[in-house]
């Protein structure tokens, strides 16, 4: 999992990049990498200012020619034979005031930027003699090489970056750095206060560094780092070390001499044990060892009286020190992906140990002909054509058993996506489906990656939709389908059962709990977009979330006919509790692509505000206070809803933002089938825009009864569906929009579309009848517009959505017999009033309680899906789920129900349940006194 840690810390550090706009020209793509530079500079900005937001002065180059040296023309002219050829290229007209401005330099924006240091050097010594900020590029080593023969001369720095992974290769991937050691004159620069090396080959680190005693930051993640000197204690000045992502084993003990360090970050490394002079950093503050191989912590880290996080998550730990509870300021103790409480794993032993297991795992590669493959006892690792790898562990099956697989095209129009997915693979089809193995298999899609998003593996089992928890990682070394033998991404998830599998990409969605304190939320998919919530700006804890969309700046321009038309990623802001905030909350979003802040047109500039209800957008430019930096915009809100920057000439935008934003949102609707109260036999279909279905069923509680609203579907508006009933019910054929048993209805977003239908038992019995309504996608309307029917989902007959019918019988009054209560007088019972108040003093627990009580994991997750923004009513559909499935059974569910809760911690609620019951036990014995028909039993007691 090494590449996989890589990979997913490398996505954290490196800017995303739209994919549309690289393959569009140079120009947008190296503005882009100007913005990834920047993001990094600003976080840098608290060292000559303490706002956050406040940008410096531009550090791109100048498109103004009001100002000429005499030098500039014969360094930057297009003959000019001397200059490095950079991507992207320098402007002719470019002057050093373009890139030198207040003391910092900036080159790792162009290819190979580090080649024309020293040409500043011999022409302008005396300026850059007096540089203070020096960013350098990695990628190139002729550049990298002239960049460190000036290096030493600039004694005045005090803040250096050398970095890799500053651009892409043309398959998308990360250029490494070069770096692989520092000149010891190095050392001349004293004044230096931050040093980033990531991203290169450091294998040890430079000697040099030991006499920097100014140095309050070192960042060396993602190196080759397999150790650190003892000397490194006398860096006294350092204040955060990141070591992020290295090879190291252990640590030097001089660490505990850096009496200063307030951060130190040592995750994604190799560590086995820390030393014991890890507990003298009294002003240790942050302390990450995630993913290494701790099997024990030191009992000295008690003495970091000053810690406030503490991440130990994926180790070995079986145990934690108690000292580490009585710290006074930890607030944070992550120890999740840890072995503890467990009893330590025995030593196996040799002389009944297999001889299975000391042999690896056989390995089968198999050519586009071979369509089936046999697994045995003794596991497989299968390698499919195309890159899709299958392992099977040891003992997943009992005997020789035949497998065979299958991939076909991506087809967008068979596999459901949610919505602003994006279909990333082959659809890849396992069989026999259905059948169990006795130990999970992996299952690794490969996929290409198309832009910034989460990557997850959906599998479809033959009814539904699902996704699944998955990890990426690189394929094998060994069967790599990649040009130049660069092994494929790879989506893994681990199965039971074989189905239907595909790899799709998601939006970033980012959440936070914000508390009067005040809080920071920054967007996973660009740095650059953040939210500051200052202090007091709400009286009651609240979570934020979100979430980003990119648009292809090829296609605003197409809508817009403006080939100057552009616009930022687009900012779903939601919140729960829905409150405006006390005070103005400020966001900051990149400006769009081609826009900077030092030639931005103001007059053009439009901030859209989105209404999700009515799916509006107006222009509140003239309503906000817009502050505009070299490449963001600024601007305080007191409500979330949804937030878009739009670059254009026209003026009124508002309908070409709606014409945008329906083309990424697709419409997501749900199926009711409700009973009428007094007439059990009439049912009403209905179909709704998804934001909808809940007020709408609240208006129709009073008149119908039935099931809960199906799972979200996503369609297109003015599409037919059909509705047919099946498994003992049945509808007239004389209907005129009946056709073939099916009634045919048309979804519009802003039109009801009610069917009311009676419905009967197509063979008379006793008893209730169940069935089951479902929805079929129908026809597309002939007077559907070109356009979308070509971006139209899904086939004619697809089917959609299935929901329960209950058709309980009437009595001789008319009246529905059959409520919800769970056991009996004599042994006392549960109304649904008992149920309800239970459920709403369920918390979290609410899954654990649900696998107690016997509901699959699946049915839970369908639950959770279907109620995502609600959790009072996930915990209602649980309960009252399982409770109707109790009906019927026999005696003994309040007992289940019992046991559930007190093995799901919750002894409070099970001993109310059983108050419950014992008072309703006791009442009825008492009303069998009352009119004389006591029991034996109860007359018995005393």
């Amino acid at each position: 999992m090494e590449r996989e840690d890589d990979e997913q810390a490398e996505e954290k550090v490196w800017p995303a990049t739209n994919l549309g706009e690289r393959e569009e020209g140079g120009d947008i793509d190296g503005f882009q990498a100007e913005r990834g530079a920047m993001m990094e500079t600003e976080v840098l900005s608290g060292f000559f200012g303490n706002s956050q937001l406040e940008e410096s002065q531009p550090l791109g180059f100048s498109l103004s020619s009001d100002h000429t040296d005499n030098w500039a023309p014969s360094i930057f002219s297009s003959s000019s034979s001397s200059l490095p050829c950079l991507s992207p290229p320098l402007p002719p007209s470019v002057e050093l005031d373009g890139v030198l401005a207040e003391g910092r330099l900036v080159l790792d924006v162009y290819r190979g930027g580090g080649g024309v240091l020293p040409m500043f050097w011999e022409s302008a010594q005396e300026r850059i003699r007096g540089l203070q900020y020096l960013r350098l590029g990695s990628e190139d080593e002729g550049a990298l090489e002239r960049a460190l023969s000036v290096l030493p001369r600039l004694t005045q720095l005090r803040f250096l970056t050398i970095r890799g992974h500053r651009f892409y290769d043309p398959q998308g991937d990360p250029l490494p750095g070069l770096l692989s050691s520092l000149p010891d004159s190095v050392c001349s620069l004293s004044l230096l206060v931050h040093l980033d090396l990531s991203f290169n080959r450091l294998s040890s680190l430079p000697p040099c560094l030991l006499s920097l005693s100014h140095l309050s930051e070192l960042l060396l993640c993602h190196n080759r780092l397999l150790g650190l000197p003892e000397g490194l204690g006398a860096l006294v000045s350092l204040r955060r070390v990141s070591l992020l992502g290295n090879r190291l084993v252990d640590l030097p003990r001089g660490l505990g001499l850096l009496c200063r360090l307030e951060e130190l970050d040592l995750s994604f490394n190799q560590l086995e044990r820390l030393p014991d002079e890890l507990g003298q950093l009294q002003d240790l503050q942050k302390l990450e060892l995630s993913n290494n191989r701790l099997r024990a912590l030191p009992e000295t880290l008690g003495s970091l009286r000053s810690l406030r996080q503490l991440v130990i998550q994926s180790n070995d730990l079986r145990t934690v020190p108690e000292c580490l509870h009585s710290l006074p300021l930890l607030d944070k103790l992550d120890t999740r992906n840890n072995p503890l409480g467990r009893p330590p794993t025995p030593p196996p032993i040799a002389h009944i140990t297999p001889v299975l297991e000391e042999s690896e795992i056989p390995e089968l590669h198999l050519g586009f002909g071979q369509n089936s493959f046999q697994v045995s006892s003794a596991g497989c690792h299968v390698f499919l054509p195309g890159g899709a790898e299958l392992l099977f562990p040891r003992r997943c099956v009992n005997a020789v058993t035949q497998l065979q697989w299958a991939e076909r095209r991506p087809d967008r129009k068979w596999v459901w996506l949610e919505e602003h997915d994006v279909l990333l693979s082959r659809q890849l089809e396992l069989r026999p489906h259905g059948a169990t193995f006795e130990e999970p298999v992996e299952v690794c899609i490969p996929y290409h990656k198309t832009r910034k998003g989460h990557v997850a593996v959906r599998r479809f089992d033959g009814q539904s939709w699902s996704t699944l928890p998955t990890l990426t990682r690189r394929g094998s070394e060994k069967h790599s389908c990649r040009p130049r033998g660069r092994p494929a991404r790879l989506a893994c998830c681990s199965v039971s059962q074989f189905s239907w599998f595909v790899a799709v990409s998601h939006p970033f969605l980012d959440s936070c709990s914000v508390s009067p304190e005040g809080a920071l939320l920054v967007s996973q998919f660009d740095p650059g977009i953040k939210i500051i919530f200052p202090p007091e700006c709400t009286a009651e804890t609240r979570t934020v979330t979100m979430q980003v969309l990119q648009v292809v700046l090829s296609e605003v321009q197409d809508l817009t006919g403006d080939t100057h038309a552009s616009a930022s990623p687009l900012l779903c802001l939601s919140q729960t509790p829905s409150l405006h905030f006390l005070q103005p909350i400020t966001v900051q979003i990149p400006l769009p692509p081609g826009v900077t802040g030092h030639m931005v047109d103001m007059s053009r500039l439009h901030l859209m505000h989105g209404d999700p209800t009515t799916h509006t957008w107006t222009d509140i430019t003239a309503q906000v206070s817009l502050y505009v930096t070299h490449i963001y915009a600024i601007f305080s809100i007191t409500h979330f809803s949804w937030y878009w920057l739009w670059y254009t000439t026209h003026r009124c935008v508002s309908g070409i933002v709606r014409k945008m934003y329906h083309r990424l949102k697709q419409f997501r609707i749900r199926f009711l089938a409700l009973q009428k109260k007094n007439d059990p036999e009439q049912v009403l279909l209905q179909c709704l825009p998804s934001d909808k279905a809940e007020s709408r069923l609240a208006s129709l509680s009073e008149q119908y009864e039935g099931p809960q609203p199906s799972e979200l579907c996503v369609l297109l508006e003015g599409e037919q569906f059909f509705a047919g009933f099946e498994r003992g019910i049945d509808i007239s054929a004389d209907r005129p929009d009946c056709k073939d048993g099916r009634l045919s209805f048309t979804f519009y977003s802003h039109l009801k579309n009610i069917k009311e239908v009676h419905v009967c038992p197509t063979h008379p019995q006793q008893g209730t009848v169940r069935g089951q309504v479902s929805f079929y996608r129908g026809e597309v309307p002939s007077d559907l517009p070109e356009e979308v029917a070509r971006k139209r989902k899904g086939h004619d007959d697809q089917w959609m959505a299935t929901l329960p019918l209950r058709i309980p019988n009437a009595d001789c009054d008319g009246s529905i017999s059959g409520e919800l209560n769970l056991g009996d007088p004599e042994s006392g019972y549960l109304t649904e009033t008992n149920l309800l108040s239970i459920s709403l003093r369920i918390n979290q627990e609410w899954q654990n309680i649900g696998i107690n009580l016997g509901i699959s994991y699946d049915q839970l997750e369908r639950i959770r899906n279907q109620h995502r923004d609600n959790f009072g009513t996930q915990v209602m559909a649980m309960l009252f789920h399982w409770a109707r499935g109790q009906q019927g059974a026999g005696p003994g569910a309040v007992e289940r129900l019992m046991k559930a809760l007190e093995d799901s911690g919750r002894r409070d609620l099970a001993e109310e349940v059983k108050d419950t019951v014992t008072l309703g036990k006791r009442k009825y014995e008492e009303s069998l006194k009352r009119v004389g028909l006591e029991t034996p039993a109860s007359s018995a007691d005393p």
